[in-house]
């Protein structure tokens, strides 16, 4: 009987230049998903367009600060728990060493507004804080073997709907998630050179 291959098996078959394109295409596919269900959800485009308020306290007090926090204890777990617990796979090492600095920034600042904007935007504005933070833990399938990066990814998506939920401000999830996503890609990027 043959084996069923696992994602790991799957993502190891791609060259480092087809694993990043894969990432753009999934961010791009949240994207016009967002625009889909948004164009049904939304009474106007001036409501989806209200979400977002430039208020530079907010930014920093709810998105530089918990993404600053977040990273600190990620690479604290990184560091004193067994590697085999918070493996992906190997894909971020993979994604993040294999680019550069510049382009990180622009991949990491893709990622943060295309997840925001289906999780927080669209599903959580119109689905609740509980039904965006488990879908965002389900689309990052490949934590949900791992019981450590599990519970990460839980909490992380808890933390960033909780700011979402208290601020009504899709600038500051955008801005947590992506530093978070860009500290923890420099800190691959500069650990596995």
């Amino acid at each position: 009987m043959a084996r069923k291959r696992t994602q790991a098996d799957i993502i190891s078959q791609l060259s480092n230049r087809e694993l990043l394109w894969n990432v753009y295409l999934s961010q791009t596919l949240f994207l016009i998903i967002s625009f889909i269900i948004g164009f049904f959800l939304f009474d106007s485009w001036s409501t989806f367009w209200s979400l977002w308020t430039f208020d530079h306290h907010e930014l920093i007090y709810y998105g530089l600060i918990p993404g600053v926090i977040i990273v600190i204890v990620d690479i604290i777990m990184i560091r004193y728990l067994p590697a085999r617990l918070y493996d992906d796979g190997g894909i971020n090492r993979r994604l993040f060493t294999s680019i550069s600095i510049p382009h990180i920034i622009v991949l990491t600042a893709f990622v943060a507004l295309s997840e925001e904007i289906l999780f927080r935007g669209v599903i959580q504005t119109h689905f609740g804080f509980w039904i965006a933070s488990i879908l965002f833990a389900i689309v990052h399938i490949r934590y949900l073997t791992k019981w450590v990066l599990l519970i990460s990814v839980l909490l992380l998506s808890f933390v960033i709907g909780y700011i979402y939920h208290i601020t009504d401000n899709l600038w500051t999830t955008v801005a947590a998630h992506f530093v978070i996503d860009l500290l923890l890609g420099l800190y691959y990027w500069k650990k596995m050179r």
